[in-house]
């Protein structure tokens, strides 16, 4: 959480004059603080020191420094070398491949997809979207307070935007009424297994899409529409209603357990306004860990989900139809 008010570099700058300080004024409990702190923060965010060769750097400056007070016996808290252990051990694990069913035809039409399974490999694609936002990139829309030059989170919400019309193209590319109402009525049933499912994000690009008014506006197709199905659609567009800052969506999000997608949208406004009422720094210059708290608990909580993924069957031509068509909409209307 530092990088919002200071580099890594100027942190750890920050704690080896703080170390040196410390052994002028011979405070050794002190000066093992620092180095555990040091150590805490390359055993739990190695990652950083992979990918910043000036941490590295530093360090070895920090090895002298403590060579010359005579702190050889510091330089176990600082090695880094097991660090190449851990990135062949993640690279390793990446190769672990999601369960691919046996081949079979695809439609563009995708009329030949029970809503389940359409709903199962939606939520396999916003799973598989949703995990690669790191928490680097909820800094940075911190930061930004946009998605500029975060095209890992301008990707998800593409997506999100992506699936919002083609659901629309879907519905509004059929000839008559009661063949736009049955592809209607076939969302409605994909939406309400993505809310069984607690793939609330892909459940609110869907609805959106359903509730658009290139849609509403089809009086014709409406009345195709059996009332009970209208029903649902009502209750779930109850669910996402904004009223009240999303009280519906909260109750439920909060309720919810094990695998969860939650609605991005929402959680970045909640970063955003924890970054906003909150100062950076109180009394003294010091700096205002309570709001660094409250942001980490934020982003912490949806890095976690990453952790929890579903137990899905994908089709990998199916997988990688919708990946196209979902994005070459979106990218067609905003070209």
């Amino acid at each position: 959480m530092h990088r919002l008010l200071l580099s890594s570099k100027d942190l750890l700058d920050k704690l080896i004059f703080l170390f040196k300080n410390t052994l002028e004024d011979e405070k050794s409990a002190a000066c093992l603080k620092i180095c555990y702190f040091i150590r805490y923060w390359i055993s739990e965010f190695w990652t950083m020191f992979q990918l910043h060769s000036c941490l590295a750097e530093t360090l070895e400056q920090f090895k002298e420094l403590m060579r010359e007070h005579g702190q050889e016996n510091l330089y176990p808290l600082l090695q880094t070398k097991w660090i190449g252990d851990r990135v062949w051990s993640q690279k390793a694990s990446q190769k672990i491949k999601v369960r691919s069913s046996r081949k079979r035809k695809v439609s563009l039409l995708f009329d030949h997809l029970e809503p389940v399974e359409l709903a199962e490999h939606l939520t396999y694609l916003e799973f598989k979207s949703f995990c690669r936002i790191s928490f680097a990139d909820y800094q940075k829309y911190i930061r930004n307070e946009c998605l500029s030059e975060n095209p890992t989170m301008e990707r998800s919400i593409a997506l999100c935007n992506g699936i919002s019309q083609w659901v629309q193209l879907m519905v509004l590319s059929r000839p008559t009424s009661q063949l736009r109402a049955e592809v209607f009525t076939k969302f409605i049933y994909v939406a309400q297994n993505l809310q069984q499912m607690q793939n609330f994000n892909s459940l609110m690009a869907v609805v959106g899409g359903l509730c658009h008014t290139s849609i509403s506006r089809l009086k014709d197709t409406c009345t195709h529409v059996p009332n009970e199905t209208t029903k649902v659609l009502n209750e779930m567009t109850d669910l996402l209603s904004s009223s009240r800052n999303y009280e519906n969506y909260r109750q439920a999000y909060n309720k919810s357990t094990g695998f969860k997608i939650p609605i991005l949208g929402v959680h970045l406004k909640d970063l955003i306004a924890v970054n906003e009422a909150m100062t950076d720094y109180v009394d003294n210059g010091k700096i205002n860990v309570q709001k660094l708290q409250a942001l980490y608990n934020h982003i912490n909580e949806l890095i976690q989900l990453q952790q929890n993924p579903p137990l899905l069957d994908a089709n990998k031509d199916l997988v990688h139809l919708l990946t196209v068509s979902t994005g070459f909409i979106f990218y067609t209307l905003h070209a």
